[in-house]
């Protein structure tokens, strides 16, 4: 009865025939792919179209643990939204955010991002990657989530001292390429979370597949994240859900101008993104309390838009880029009624000096604040080849 009644109703009909559409024509360039030997791709991708095609309405937020994981700590990847699958690129930090894009010439490659985030939080990682022949390509890295510290006290106020509260994960990453044009990877990832007294550990593994067309200069990006277990709760017998996400995006760099554009879809296993703020005043209700009749594109198109991030990069040479991106879901759900200003924006810039690559960005998150966020890359087999 329940998966009868998620298949019958008609949103989910047209959802269906939307998120079918949707994958036909992104995924068009893959045909050739699916003429070849490569068995189990036809049948991972057959199984994605199932699994969005029949997802459920819900919200997101508030229901799952270590939510952190869908923090980025890059600088580049923040200023293309907060999110991008599908840049083929030397860039280490993509692989955290779809293990396939690991490649062979990110070989010796190391990474390391700061986040100052809100308030005393911030978070932090390192990764470093190597090629092994005939295994593929490792990377090897670690990210830290420092919530600050608290004061503790009892139920009558009385000041017991201080604690903090960190998240940690390890990325195991692998990737491989199996033909000229696709590649495959995976992400291992051990979590350990610390509040006060209360401590958990999980496992969560990301799969990733990626298309690169370097004549074209198209690349298209699927991943499935967080795809794990809690394996030791916080309090006994209260286990609790990873955030598991789906996403697809495609990159394309134009032919005869130094733009290259980007489409990230996330939360693709959620159809409804909306959050509902209980505390705001019904828009769909007058004054007099006659009720308004909801335009229903006009929600359709917001449901829509609230799985895409749109990204551009200038890159006018191949030691300097400036980033600019607009994240629809963000500015709805931060901006405030009176004035909404560049919420949902986020810019950013790169450049290499000598061996080292810098990045900075700044994430317009809430008129209250914008974390910013610093990279640094660079070959350590720079240091040592002539």
């Amino acid at each position: 009865m329940y998966l009868k009644s998620i298949l019958m109703t008609p949103k989910n009909i047209l959802i269906s025939f939307i998120s079918f559409t949707y994958y036909f024509y992104t995924f068009s360039v893959l045909k050739t792919l699916l003429k070849r030997k490569y068995l189990f791709v036809k049948y991972i991708i057959l199984f994605v179209f199932v699994f969005i095609a029949i997802s459920t309405n819900a919200q997101i937020g508030g229901k799952h643990t270590y939510s952190f994981l869908n923090v980025n700590s890059s600088a580049r990847i923040a200023s293309l939204g907060g999110n991008n699958i599908s840049i083929y690129d030397n860039d280490l930090n993509f692989a955290a955010q779809n293990p396939s894009l690991l490649s062979d010439s990110m070989h010796n490659h190391f990474a390391i991002n700061y986040l100052d985030y809100f308030t005393d939080i911030n978070l932090g990682s390192i990764a470093y990657a190597r090629k092994i022949k005939n295994c593929g390509s490792f990377s090897l890295g670690l990210t830290y989530m420092n919530y600050g510290e608290f004061i503790e006290a009892d139920e009558t106020g009385k000041i017991l001292g201080d604690f903090t509260a960190k998240d940690y994960v390890f990325n195991i990453i692998w990737a491989k390429k199996i033909d000229s044009l696709f590649s495959v990877g995976a992400e291992l990832k051990p979590i350990l979370s610390n509040y006060e007294s209360y401590s958990s550990f999980g496992m969560a593994v990301d799969l990733g597949a990626t298309y690169f067309n370097p004549k074209n200069n198209l690349s298209v990006g699927l991943v499935l994240n967080n795809i794990g277990v809690q394996l030791k709760p916080y309090t006994s017998g209260n286990k609790e859900s990873l955030p598991f996400e789906i996403q697809a995006g495609i990159s394309k760099k134009l032919k005869h101008a130094p733009f290259r554009v980007s489409l990230t879809f996330h939360n693709l296993e959620t159809y409804d993104l909306t959050y509902v703020n209980t505390n705001e005043e019904d828009e769909y209700t007058t004054l007099s309390g006659d009720t308004i009749s909801e335009n229903k594109f006009s929600n359709f198109a917001d449901d829509l838009m609230r799985h895409a991030i749109v990204g551009i990069e200038f890159l006018p040479t191949k030691n300097f880029y400036i980033q600019l991106a607009y994240n629809y879901q963000h500015r709805q759900e931060m901006k405030l009624s009176s004035r909404s200003f560049i919420v949902g924006m986020t810019w950013g810039f790169g450049i290499k000096v000598s061996k080292f690559r810098f990045s900075y960005s700044k994430v317009y998150h809430h008129l209250a604040g914008a974390p910013n966020y610093f990279s640094i890359t660079t070959n350590l087999s720079d240091f040592y080849n002539k």
